[in-house]
């Protein structure tokens, strides 16, 4: 619901002969669902945040003030009250409550309605309007240029005393130029052309002025064009976007994220919407791998996650979220993280949680979330695993199953990735080592929900695939699943039966849909049926039929075991083999989901059962 504050949100100050000085308030604009930017209001930070210009003039945070050469000092903000005309009575809408508002100002502010509709009748934003547009943002840009040029050398004092109206005007006037670009993100038909008009290489040219201020409201702007929330068609966008990197726009972005003072209200914000430039063009994987490429990003991030705060800030939250995505998007990334010594400082920032919870919906958790996110997607690989082994990544991981709350199910996913793949042999033994079976099968045993089911499940089947035969290490994990007289494989049919009854139900609606759908509709729907399948418990039934088609493998007496629990039911191990044998054909189908070893392994399992 909106609130009061956001109603009366903006004012504008009119100037409207002869009714003299008025303080208008404007609608403030309409939602988007991109992040917000939370606001500071503490007075005290607003007070800080104040700075002196290139000449001396305070300014306050983002916004450019024009000071009239005239003492204004006599000027009334409005017409004076006429005892005259009286107190209006409240309108139909309730807006005036008993008198304020006489028939003066009354008639202002129609006028100002009726302006205001007339000017939206008149306005048309096409080619035509933005080719006008370009030229007064260019003439406004040299305008500045050539007094910042003119007075570079001119003494400080000098240029206060003699020019300063003239200076301070053509600042306030390049300001409004560039806010007046966001109406394009409402226009994206016409990217194509502001690129072609040669705006964008000014607009990013802009972000190395003088003027702070003059610069962060550039960055705002081109955070604003490219957001994933304007409705732009992939060629507008793409042609923005590439007109910007030609421009040096990655260079000049970390070269004005360097000299942000986040104490400052303006620097803190203009660093915000930095790292929302930095988030909306990692929506191309080209991009990403360029930003990911100059490493002084990354460094950067990494160092900004590390910022000791006595609360967690927005900013801080943000940038451990774009240096998560850039790591997701990019192995070539996670390498160049992993060589920054990455992970260990992951597990060091993480290491506080393991007993220790985030209050819920704070910036702390979706902070601590990220965190783990960037551990996590690094652990896939041979040298993120290798790293995540020297820094005791596996010991981490058990305490918060022990003792943490919110960490838990981050850290049992954490596991279970720094588990999985052909690689994974050195982690798997160290998880026995370290006592990490009893933790792992006393959750299995208690009744979870589906994500921490899946965990669990792969971490089992990870190191069934990976510890050597007869070793120690696997030896104790197959005496594991025999403890309790076979519970643990008694649970483990229950979790695939109900999977299966799951999965049913889905198959005989998917089923019903394709009664009604010509074959060849078929392919358009095959990502929709497995997205259902697999919410289902789709991977859930698989794993858990190849954690047991390995013990049916490995023990005569698992195999009497899970043949009798199957037997409850009148089924037998061809349900198991049926499982197996669909993700085979799916692995044959797309040849690139998964590793050849993975194939070979589930082909054997089959010949077993």
């Amino acid at each position: 619901m909106t609130s009061i504050d956001d109603l009366f949100k903006v004012q504008v100050l009119y100037y409207l002969p002869p009714f003299g000085l008025l303080t208008i308030y404007q609608r403030p604009s309409l939602p988007s669902s991109k992040r917000k930017l939370d606001l500071n209001n503490d007075p005290n930070a607003a007070y800080k945040a104040t700075k002196v210009s290139a000449y001396g003039d305070v300014k306050t945070n983002g916004r450019t003030t024009v000071e009239d050469e005239e003492d204004q000092d006599g000027l009334a903000a409005g017409p004076e009250m006429s005892s005259e005309d009286g107190d209006l009575p409240d309108d139909e809408d309730g807006r005036f409550f008993g008198g304020g508002v006489n028939k003066n100002t009354a008639d202002v502010l129609d006028f100002i309605d009726k302006r205001d509709k007339d000017d939206a009748k008149l306005e048309k934003i096409d080619s035509a309007w933005l080719r006008k547009l370009a030229l007064n943002f260019e003439r406004k840009i040299s305008k500045n240029t050539e007094l910042r040029a003119r007075f570079e050398d001119t003494p400080q004092k000098y240029v206060e005393k003699r020019y300063k109206h003239r200076f301070m005007s053509s600042e306030a006037d390049l300001d409004t130029d560039i806010k007046a670009l966001s109406i394009l993100a409402e226009h994206p038909e016409l990217y194509e052309e502001f690129a072609r008009l040669g705006c964008v290489t000014s607009l990013v040219s802009l972000l190395s002025h003088e003027n702070t201020d003059i610069a962060i409201d550039a960055i705002e702007i081109i955070d604003e064009l490219t957001d994933e929330d304007v409705d732009a068609e992939q060629e507008q966008w793409g042609a923005l976007v590439d007109a910007m990197l030609e421009a040096d726009l990655l260079n000049i972005l970390y070269e004005n994220i360097k000299r942000m003072n986040e104490e400052l209200e303006s620097d803190r914000i203009g660093t915000y919407h930095i790292l929302g430039i930095l988030e909306n063009l990692s929506s191309r994987p080209p991009i990403v791998q360029r930003i990911g490429g100059d490493t002084r990003f990354i460094q950067w991030l990494l160092s900004r996650i590390q910022k000791r705060e006595a609360k967690v800030t927005q900013n801080k939250q943000y940038a451990a979220e774009v240096l998560a995505i850039l790591l997701q998007s990019s192995p070539e990334n996670r390498t160049r993280f992993i060589s920054m010594n990455g992970i260990d400082v992951c597990l060091q920032l993480l290491s506080p949680y393991r007993k220790k919870d985030p209050l819920k919906g704070t910036e702390e958790e979706e902070y601590v979330e990220n965190v783990f996110d960037c551990a996590t997607c690094c652990v896939h690989d041979v040298e993120g695993k290798r790293k995540f082994l020297e820094a005791e990544g596996i010991e981490l991981c058990l305490i918060m199953l022990r003792e943490g709350k919110i960490s838990r199910p981050r850290a049992l996913r954490l596991l279970d990735h720094s588990l999985g793949g052909p690689d994974g042999g050195l982690c798997c033994q160290r998880l026995v080592e370290v006592a990490g079976l009893k933790p792992a099968f006393g959750l299995f045993m208690k009744k979870q929900d589906s994500e921490t089911t899946e965990h669990l499940l792969g971490i089992f089947a990870s190191m069934l695939r990976s510890l050597p035969a007869n070793s120690a290490p696997r030896i104790r994990l197959l005496a594991k699943f025999e403890e309790k007289n076979w519970r643990s494989i008694q649970t483990l049919v229950q979790v695939r039966r109900e999977a299966a009854s799951r999965i049913a139900i889905v198959d005989k609606d998917i089923q019903s849909e394709k009664a009604s759908l010509a074959a060849e509709e078929f392919e358009e729907r095959a990502d929709e049926w497995l997205s259902r399948r697999l919410d289902a418990g789709l991977y859930i039934l698989q794993t858990a039929d190849i954690i047991l088609a390995w013990l049916v493998a490995e023990d005569e007496g698992a195999k009497k075991v899970i043949g009798a629990t199957l037997a409850d039911r009148d089924e037998d191990l061809e349900v198991i083999r049926k499982t197996l044998k669909d993700q085979l054909d799916t692995m044959d189908a797309d040849s690139e989901a998964e590793d050849p070893m993975l194939k070979d392994m589930v082909s054997t399992l089959i010949d077993f059962l």
